[in-house]
């Protein structure tokens, strides 16, 4: 499996997670989180690995919808790297300021 689908399938699961079906939350769940192959969860469900293959196949199309539609995730993206520039910043003009330090550290971790 490649790495940089699976960290972003994966990225995309926990923004919409909530968004699917049990069933679809727990094949993908079991494939890319659990690394189990598509024989082991059809076994698990007593389903076929088509079966199983299908509706990965089908939810991953879905969360790349909702991508689309709603840029949760690329707004997570941009909002993390102005983020880590503003704190670069603070460090570089302002690294005696403990209260705006502390501020920029609370925006990381609300981040995270």
């Amino acid at each position: 499996m490649e790495i940089a689908k699976t960290n972003r399938i994966n990225a995309l699961f926990e923004f919409y997670e909530p968004l699917l079906t049990k069933k679809q939350m727990e094949y993908l769940a079991q494939y890319y989180r659990d690394d189990f192959s598509l024989g082991e969860i059809a076994e698990n469900y007593n389903v076929s690995r088509q079966a199983v293959y299908d509706n990965i196949k089908r939810t991953e199309k879905i969360l790349e919808e909702y991508e689309s539609k709603l840029h949760l995730y690329a707004d997570f993206l941009k909002n993390a790297a102005h983020l880590d520039v503003l704190i670069d910043y603070i460090q570089q003009r302002y690294p005696h300021d403990e209260r705006l330090l502390e501020l920029a550290e609370k925006l990381e971790s609300i981040e995270e």
